[in-house]
């Protein structure tokens, strides 16, 4: 099935699962750093929007445990960077309607919670067809390690996503059910 195909007929399922009502384990992410030995307090979230899996919570809870906060900023030609946030600072809307931090300060973060339309059982994702996030792994991964997590609905999961050369797998799929690793 082509991605355009794929991704439509999965965001539909997506919007009418009522992803508000179904929460990420906190503790499974948590327990996923423990056995990954990850030590560093950074991590890059998201804000929610178009029916994706809300991560703020998990990214509250984080926050009191002093890890720094970081979320996307999309900047010209596909790309975007992740800049320090607070719950307690403002958020201004960019072009896509997408809340983003006002913040100047730039964070390479050591975990990156990724948002996804589809997923495989090889931990292959599907986006929205952009290549924001395959092209900001690329460039962190040439810097440092990164954790790569991948939230999503159990009904998210495909037989197959079709990849080409650019598509970023992730290291881990947490969803409402279970976590590929």
């Amino acid at each position: 099935m082509l991605k355009s195909k794929l991704r439509k007929k999965i965001l539909k399922i997506r919007t009418i699962a009522n992803v508000k009502n179904i929460k990420i384990d906190f503790d499974k992410i948590i327990d996923l750093l423990k056995k990954e030995k990850i030590a560093k307090k950074s991590i890059g979230g998201y804000y929610p929007v178009n029916s994706e899996v809300d991560d703020l919570d998990i990214l509250k809870k984080f926050e009191k445990i002093k890890f720094t906060i970081s979320l996307p900023v999309i900047k010209k030609n596909f790309k975007m960077d992740f800049y320090k946030w607070s719950f307690n600072e403002p958020l201004k809307i960019n072009k896509y309607g997408i809340p983003q931090p006002n913040s100047k300060i730039l964070v390479y973060p050591d975990i990156l919670l990724v948002p996804l339309v589809a997923f495989d059982n090889n931990r292959n994702r599907l986006g929205y067809g952009g290549g924001y996030y395959d092209r900001l792994i690329e460039k962190l991964t040439k810097k440092k390690k990164i954790l790569k997590i991948g939230l999503a609905l159990a009904c998210q999961k495909v037989k197959k996503i079709p990849i080409n050369k650019h598509d970023k797998r992730l290291d881990y799929i947490v969803t409402n059910r279970f976590i590929l690793k």
